[in-house]
């Protein structure tokens, strides 16, 4: 970029000096935007090697959690501490001058990168993090007759609910501009949670999600329950959306789950609202909110033990939770990684935003590895359900394969 006498920095060329010195650093790091937000926030720990943490996220220090969809033995989460931090408010411009002293002693050692070194970079980075993932896990074939085992176990009593997931594999164009997908995300989706994170040897991520696992901030603790997916047509989409049977039962199925849970720590006083019709990137969902004073009900550390209940939650892995997870163990044939776990800030100006991990790829040597999962019940179309993973899998591939999308 060109500012060679001008003090004053695009968000564009912010947001590139901020992937140069986290990218070069060598450590782990998280570049996010919350939902409904202006402000753009970096979290950056140069330590080499990424650590884990149990989930009492009120004791954690400053950070930005990560986990994936299975459960490991160590129930921990890779977490990325705040040692460095910095935030800039996306439509204002930033002068040299108001970056972190870090950031300022950093840029004075090093020469500005061009996009495509940074991207030079990125692909280096990610050499050493290969996410696994099977061939199977691409095929159209594969997926459908998922489904219809899916079906097959519903019809049979086993399952309420389950919701297999595939992967597609696109390839990360010689013109892919990091900071420019991010800011094209964020300008597309001002109703998601737009991420990127970095984990040495671990994974490299980005997505742009529309639900939210829990957040608190004093002492309001929120969660909501996301479910059913149309493509939003017209100008006024809100309004002319129809919802199926299917959809709504589906919908109804997550917000039963969380109220099970709250019931199950004799949790009784929430306020409930929903279900209504939201907007996610060119796709509707339905969504009820749920909201509690922790302070009143006597539940101080509800963010850490409605996590542990949570997840994975009915709208990623299905219902009963204990049997749709063996399910999908057994039948859907690729390791998920961090794709349906959940990420977010914790303790970062006083509140935690965790989200589930939905509408991401992985970032590996020149590739990106989409994840969309479907919503299967009994009046579920294999045909249908793969459409809508295709439709899924578009909301982050398109601005990967081309950054002015």
């Amino acid at each position: 970029m060109h500012t060679n006498v001008a003090t004053n920095h695009t968000k564009t060329e912010i947001l590139q000096l901020l992937l140069q010195l986290a990218l070069s650093s060598g450590g782990s790091f998280a570049i996010w935007r919350k939902p409904k937000s202006n402000t753009v926030e970096i979290v950056l720990d140069e330590t080499a090697n990424p650590f884990k943490v149990d989930l009492s996220i009120e004791e954690l220090e400053p950070g930005f959690i990560v986990h994936p969809f299975a459960d490991q033995v160590d129930k921990k989460a890779y977490f990325i501490k705040a040692s460095k931090y910095f935030s800039f408010e996306i439509d204002k411009p930033i002068a040299t001058d108001e970056l972190p002293e870090w950031a300022k002693i950093q840029l004075n050692n090093q020469e500005k990168l061009s996009p495509a070194e940074i991207r030079e970079l990125l692909i280096n980075q990610t050499l050493v993090s290969k996410i696994k993932t099977s061939k199977l896990s691409e095929q159209k074939d594969h997926f459908t007759q998922l489904v219809k085992e899916g079906i097959k176990a519903i019809q049979q009593n086993l399952l309420e609910k389950v919701v297999p997931a595939r992967t597609k594999t696109i390839s990360i164009p010689p013109n892919f501009n990091l900071s420019c997908t991010l800011l094209k995300l964020m300008d597309s989706y001002p109703n998601a949670f737009i991420n990127f994170f970095h984990l040495p040897h671990v994974g490299t991520w980005i997505g742009a999600s529309p639900e939210t696992l829990i957040e608190t901030k004093g002492d309001t603790f929120y969660t909501m329950s996301l479910a059913g997916t149309q493509i939003a047509i017209g100008d006024n989409p809100l309004k002319s959306a129809a919802w199926t049977q299917k959809e709504i039962e589906e919908q109804a199925l997550v917000s039963r789950y969380i109220v099970s849970c709250f019931k199950k720590i004799r949790l009784r006083e929430y306020e409930e609202h929903g279900p209504k019709t939201v907007l996610a990137g060119n796709l509707l969902h339905l969504r009820s909110d749920f909201k509690i004073n922790m302070q009143e009900t006597g539940f101080p550390e509800l963010g850490s033990i409605m996590l542990g209940l949570l997840h994975p939650t009915s709208a990623v892995c299905g219902m009963p939770r204990g049997e749709a997870h063996d399910f999908l163990q057994e039948f859907e044939g690729f390791d998920r990684s961090f794709y349906s776990g959940f990420l977010g800030p914790v303790n970062i100006q006083g509140s935690t935003s965790i989200y589930v991990n939905l509408r991401t790829a992985s970032l590996h040597d020149n590739e990106a590895t989409l994840y969309a999962g479907a919503g299967v019940t009994e009046d579920s179309d294999p045909e249908k359900e793969w459409e809508e993973t295709e439709l899924k899998c578009q909301i982050i591939g398109k601005f990967i394969q081309n950054p002015s999308a």
